[in-house]
């Protein structure tokens, strides 16, 4: 049935034609219905339609319904009724306008009806078809007339023509049926009638079936593969060319059986038992066959089996070099993923040796100069030493990891040195030069079975690192050429990771010991601050955060964390840069806000300047908080430019946020800082810190926060027990950016080490001063310091009572030395000078910076303040 229908024998050409004639009546008949039904189907909606228009028109009380005072109230309920009566879709009376008095949707009465009313106006009558919102549809429109012929009305009916059916559509269903069952007679008769000249041809004419069977002949027979067919008797019923060669059949082979054709037994049994075999591998001769076999019976054809025969002698040998060359590809692949995954020396060293145990070599040793483990450039003829090792088995009499070894001259090792080239030595037992390197040494190499050697330099450019040697001892053949540049592939490929790591080592000493050398290497001494800290630089490199403390005038301490975004060098300069700036301001006794304005101005030139010099690059990104403490007053002054807000623990233990104003990161420039000033309590606790200990990529700065809250909360009382219970709960293993960290516990000046006075401003009021300093001196036990400190505090007076204004007063402190200040309102800052020979005055401030061991004027919100400290005996 399939080949008659697919139409290629002729009994499926007959088929075809009769179909399609079928099929031709069929549509001829189902169209000339299909335009019957639509022509009465229109001609009874137009007769109906004009039927209950002139109906409705005529009827008693419509002409009268007209003149109505409301027209609508009346012919509303008798066009519906009618409506419905007459089975049509709307009867619409409407005035001579064309408005509408009636229609079976009430919110379209008072609209204008959509139709030709013209005809009718004139006294006759109109019936249109019109598309409408319903669907195609035909409505007739007839006048309503007075008795003197005078059009007073109209009256519109229509109807959709689907609601008009004729006789044609009572008759399609029975075309249809005829149709349907003419067409099965036909399959029918031509099933029966090529039933069994399908069965015989299978829908092949002759010239088709020769052509077949010539094409068949010339494939079976040109193929290189052989082919055998056995009947379920066991004899040949067919071989192709190709099988006679491979098999030595004879020939008279055909319709012998197999056993009898002089096959070797493995064979001959597979051929005779018909199974199922694929791929299967006979030595038939000199050659190895892969035959596979199947039945012939399973879709339904005669019994017996073919069999297929391929040559796979060549095959098997390429596919065995073809295994090798795979195998050595992908361990070149798995070196170039496994081997530098890590920027350190020995870390790679470790992994080319891991990569080449036992893929490759039953042994591998790493061998490199001292200096490229520091990541310096290596010094040839320097002892090498072993960096990594691995091996099938741990205890090879090889030299261990980390022993220093000079070959000797004569060794394949030190000729590979100084050459550059690798060395293949096969047969160690018989290589004098390597046995003399050490006697008892290579003896027991030997015993234990390692024989076959390739030792390779690890060459970057010109420059050689160091050895890698590769030993055999499973395998009973030695290593050779092929091995040989499979060898020193791998060791260039290692080689490329292993200087990429020597030099990273060495940039990253350098980066580090700069920033060392930029950071503070002790904290200065002071007694406003009990002090803690810690600085633990990125795994990734190093970065730009730093930290400092600077001890100001009247005891006073600053406190300084900063961070520039970015690692390397070129942060660490950068935050070099900053850290000497903060130095120099601080010195200027400038309050917070001024000198973060200072702060961000210099940032901001050496980003114009970075951006002018294509070599640098500019400052992406820095921050800092700047903070003074005053021991007298306990008040604190602080200001930040985008850094994280310092943390206050209350000598009860309670945590809290300083609320201090977040300026703009230093660079910005234009907005101005603000200062917060609290007053902390004696024994407090002022925690700054950057923001690699509360952020980094997998948690936000207000979770760091919270963390670092909690952990501050059961943290011990010194700084020091802070530092450390602050990094045991937030420190990542490796974190991912810089991390600063100071405690500071704040103590304060007692009134018995201040003593403070007032000063009229009136010379002879510097004796009252002097006297009440000699006493000062006196309970303090300092009568050693009388002398100098009356005479510095007079002339400091004297200047302030000649050159300031007035209010004017003095405060002693003692603390780690005896500061002298003298306060006035004045804003003008006195200079040091020399004075010439007929100056009645001008050395005062000379005689105060002799005696003195430092002095200087700082700036208030009511003055200022010139300030000397003396040490203490």
């Amino acid at each position: 049935m399939r080949a008659a229908l697919s139409g290629r024998s002729v009994a499926g050409q007959v088929f075809v034609l009769q179909v399609v004639i079928v099929l031709l009546l069929v549509v001829a008949a189902v169209v000339a219905l299909v335009l019957q039904v639509r022509h009465d189907s229109t001609q009874e909606a137009r007769n109906r339609s004009l039927a209950v228009a002139e109906t409705f028109a005529n009827a008693p009380g419509t002409r009268e319904a007209l003149s109505a005072p409301n027209p609508t109230a009346v012919l509303q309920p008798r066009a519906e009724a009618a409506r419905k009566a007459a089975q049509v879709d709307f009867i619409v009376v409407m005035n001579t306008d064309g408005i509408r008095y009636t229609h079976p949707k009430p919110d379209r009465i008072g609209k204008k009806f959509v139709g030709t009313i013209q005809p009718a106006l004139n006294g006759g009558t109109v019936v249109e078809e019109v598309n409408g919102t319903i669907g195609r549809l035909v409505q007739a429109v007839v006048p309503v007339t007075a008795p003197d012929g005078k059009v007073v009305g109209l009256v519109s009916a229509g109807i959709t023509t689907r609601n008009v059916g004729g006789l044609a559509n009572r008759q399609l269903p029975v075309v249809l049926g005829a149709a349907a069952l003419g067409l099965a007679l036909a399959t029918a008769g031509t099933a029966l009638v090529s039933r069994r000249l399908l069965r015989q041809t299978h829908g092949l004419g002759p010239g088709e079936m020769t052509r077949m069977y010539e094409h068949h002949d010339a494939v079976l027979h040109s193929v290189r593969e052989g082919v055998i067919i056995v009947g379920d008797d066991g004899g040949l019923l067919l071989a192709n060319d190709e099988a006679h060669r491979l098999l030595g059949l004879p020939a008279d082979a055909d319709r012998r059986h197999v056993l009898d054709l002089g096959l070797d037994p493995g064979t001959a049994d597979l051929l005779a038992s018909g199974r199922i075999a694929t791929d299967e591998v006979h030595l038939v001769g000199d050659r190895l066959l892969a035959i596979n076999q199947r039945p012939t019976h399973l879709d339904g054809g005669p019994s017996g089996s073919v069999a297929t025969l391929r040559d796979s002698t060549e095959l098997r040998a390429l596919s065995g070099r073809a295994e090798v060359a795979r195998e050595r590809l992908s361990l070149l692949y798995d070196a170039g993923v496994g081997v530098g995954t890590t920027l350190d020396v020995t870390r790679t060293a470790e992994e080319l040796a891991r990569v080449a145990v036992p893929r490759f070599a039953d042994f591998a040793t790493v061998d490199l100069y001292d200096a490229v483990l520091e990541g310096e450039d290596p010094e040839p003829g320097s002892a090498l030493r072993r960096t990594a090792a691995g091996g099938i088995r741990d205890d090879a009499p090889l030299y261990p990891v980390g022993r220093q070894i000079r070959f000797v001259a004569s060794s394949p090792q030190a000729h590979s040195l100084r050459t550059g080239r690798p060395i293949l030595e096969p047969r160690l037992e018989a290589a004098p030069g390597w046995l003399a390197q050490d006697l008892e040494r290579t003896e027991q190499v030997v015993e234990y079975g390692i024989h076959s050697l390739i030792t390779v330099p690890v060459r970057a450019g010109s420059l050689v690192l160091g050895l890698v040697n590769f030993w055999r001892s499973e395998k009973t053949e030695p290593f050779d050429a092929e091995e040989l540049a499979l060898a020193e592939e791998l060791v260039a490929r290692a080689a490329v990771s292993i200087d990429n790591a020597r030099r990273y080592t060495r940039e990253h000493g350098l980066a580090v010991t700069l920033q060392r050398s930029l950071l503070p290497r002790s904290l200065p001494e002071q007694t406003a601050l009990d002090l803690a800290y810690r600085y633990l630089p990125a795994q990734a490199g190093v970065g730009g955060d730093w930290f400092d403390v600077l001890p100001l005038s009247g005891a006073r301490v600053a406190l300084v964390v900063g961070d520039v975004v970015g690692h390397g060098l070129h942060a660490a300069a950068t935050m070099g840069r900053l850290r000497t700036a903060v130095h120099n301001f601080s010195a200027l006794d400038l309050p917070p806000e001024e000198l973060l304005a200072l702060l961000d101005e210099l940032v901001g030139r050496i980003d114009q300047d970075e951006t002018a010099d294509t070599a640098g690059a500019p400052v992406i990104g820095a921050t800092c908080l700047y903070a003074i403490y005053d021991p007298v007053s306990r008040r604190c002054a602080i200001a930040r430019a985008g850094h994280p807000p310092p943390a206050v623990i209350g000598p009860d233990g309670s945590v809290s946020f300083a609320d201090v104003p977040a300026g703009p990161p230093l660079g910005l420039g234009g907005l101005p800082f603000e200062t917060a000033d609290l007053e902390l309590a004696e024994g407090s606790r002022l925690v700054l810190y950057t923001d690699g200990l509360v952020e980094d990529r997998e948690r936000d700065i207000d979770a760091g926060l919270e963390e670092l809250r909690g952990a501050l909360t059961t943290a011990g009382e010194s700084p020091e027990e802070t530092c450390r219970a602050v990094l045991d709960a937030r420190l990542p293993l490796r974190p991912g950016d810089d991390i600063a960290l100071i405690v500071a516990r704040t103590r304060a000046l007692g009134a018995e080490r201040v003593a403070e006075w007032p000063v009229p401003a009136d010379p002879a009021a510097v004796g009252e001063v002097r006297a009440s300093v000699s006493r000062l001196l006196s309970e303090w036990g300092l009568e050693e310091l009388t002398f100098t400190t009356e005479l510095v505090l007079s002339e400091l007076v004297t200047n302030a009572i000649r050159y300031g204004q007035a209010p004017i007063h003095v405060r002693m402190l003692r603390d780690r030395s005896l500061i002298c200040e003298v306060f006035d309102s004045s804003n003008t800052s006195p200079h040091l000078r020399y004075a010439a020979t007929t100056d009645e005055g001008g050395r005062g401030l000379f005689l105060v910076a002799r005696l003195a061991e430092r002095w200087g004027t700082r700036y208030t919100a009511t003055g200022k303040v010139i300030w000397a400290e003396q040490p203490l005996p």
